[in-house]
This record gives structure tokens, C-alpha cells and sequence, in this order.
């Protein structure tokens, strides 16, 4: 299968190890994957930020650079998110209807990555190993708006040496939100020190989620309260090997 790497804005700038450990993942795995080097910001933020005409341009770039791969693979619930269920409500708000089109036949075939594993791989164990206490924080985007469910934790529990421990109030919002954490800094705080509470009730080494701009909120949080627990993407756990 010839995958296409969506690797995403922050991934590209802040934390390219989530985007290395995909590749390495799938590749592992047996399949050809691809950095197609055109790719830019998918728009999301113009569109949440209701910026629809100025996003059009980033959704055709986003369908011309990923057009024609077997499937585009993300570690990143929320980009995945814009691409399935923003792009071509833009392309239609904007009158144009052969973009509309294409953007549902890239969308279509836009995965995250642990939907992408378990739902069209078949595969829940992907020969990990991480020695290591986790728990799994699900990320909003990943959780409501693309029903990934239970597919990282199936992917956690198979991987060896890993203790899965469960995150109390999992389902709450960490306050990050994009650009929600900028214009409602206290509401994002306060739900973000609850995040924070629960995490250190699981006595976990680590806390692990299927969103890099999550984990950056979260990371900063447990840094600045002096705690010792990491933040690590889903992706650089299922990419280690002894």
C-alpha cells in the first residue's frame, strides 16, 4: 500500500518525532510511505477561527498534494478531523464544486493513525515494546468528531512491557482546545489542572495521546507543576522496539 504522510504543522515544527515514528510504524509494517513535500497547514485554524474564504487556498493545496495515494495517514486526530468533515464545506461555501468533490475522495481515504491500524490494517498488535506505566489521555478531536473509540487503548494493551493504567474522567477536555486555550485562558487553565489531577492519581510514568498539540498543553502543565511524568505521542510508543 502506497501511504501518504499528512504530517501536520506541529508535528513538522515542534515535534517531529511523532511524524518519525509513523513512518517507521508503517514501514515496519510493510508498507511505502511517502512525504509529499508541498504539504502546508490543512486550514483548520482558519476554519475554526471562521476565516472560510482565506482557507480555500490551503484546502486545494491540501487535495493537489494528496490526490492519488492509497491512503493519507496522520498522528493527529484534530488534523484528520479538518480534513474529513471541513474541507469540503469550504470548497462548497466557496462555490466551488469540482474542489468539494475532490476533498471528499482525498478525505475518504484520510486516516488517523490508530483508526488506520486497527480499522483498515487489521492489526492490533504491532510488535512494541515500552516498559513503561502509561495512561491514555483521548483527544476531543479524535474522540467526538472521528469515533476512533477504543483503538488506541487495544493498540496500548498489546504492546509489550507496557502497564495500561485508566485515566480517570478520560473523556474530559484537557483545555487546550487551539485557539480556545488563547481567547479563554482561565477556563483552559482550570480545566487543564483537573487533567492534570488525574493524571497524577494513575501514578503513571507516562501520559500518552493521539494529538501532539494536547500533549504540548498537557506537557507544559506537568512541567511547570515539577512533576515527573512524560508526555509521549501514541505513535513513538507503538514505533519502540527493544
Amino acid at each position: 500500500m502506497r501511504i501518504a504522510l499528512f504530517a501536520t504543522c506541529l508535528a513538522d515544527a515542534m515535534f517531529p518525532a511523532a511524524a518519525i515514528a509513523t513512518v517507521r510504524l508503517l514501514e515496519r509494517l510493510g508498507h511505502q510511505v511517502a512525504f509529499p513535500a508541498g504539504q502546508t497547514c490543512c486550514g483548520q485554524m482558519h476554519v475554526n477561527t471562521g476565516y472560510l474564504r482565506e482557507a480555500v487556498p490551503l484546502v486545494r493545496n491540501h487535495v493537489d498534494v494528496f490526490s492519488g495515494f492509497d491512503a493519507v495517514v496522520a498522528p493527529s486526530g484534530s488534523c484528520v478531523g479538518s480534513a474529513r468533515h471541513q474541507h469540503a464545506m469550504v470548497a462548497r461555501r466557496a462555490g466551488d464544486t469540482d474542489l468539494a468533490a475532490r476533498a471528499e475522495s482525498v478525505a475518504a481515504q484520510t486516516f488517523e493513525l490508530s483508526e488506520f491500524l486497527v480499522d483498515v490494517l487489521g492489526v492490533d498488535d504491532v510488535g512494541a515494546y515500552y516498559p513503561h506505566r502509561v495512561t491514555y489521555h483521548p483527544t476531543c478531536h479524535s474522540l467526538r468528531m472521528l469515533g476512533v473509540g477504543d483503538k488506541p487503548l487495544r493498540l496500548l494493551r498489546n504492546v509489550r512491557g507496557l502497564t495500561l493504567v485508566e485515566l480517570p474522567q478520560a473523556e474530559s477536555c484537557c483545555g487546550f482546545g487551539g485557539t480556545f486555550a488563547l481567547k479563554n485562558a482561565d477556563v483552559s487553565t482550570a480545566m487543564l489542572a483537573d487533567k492534570m489531577s488525574n493524571i497524577a492519581t494513575t501514578g503513571a510514568e507516562v501520559c500518552t495521546a493521539g494529538d501532539s498539540s494536547c500533549l504540548m498543553h498537557i506537557g507544559g502543565g506537568l512541567s511547570r507543576a515539577g512533576s515527573d511524568v512524560r508526555t509521549v505521542h501514541l505513535a513513538e510508543i507503538l514505533a519502540a522496539t527493544p
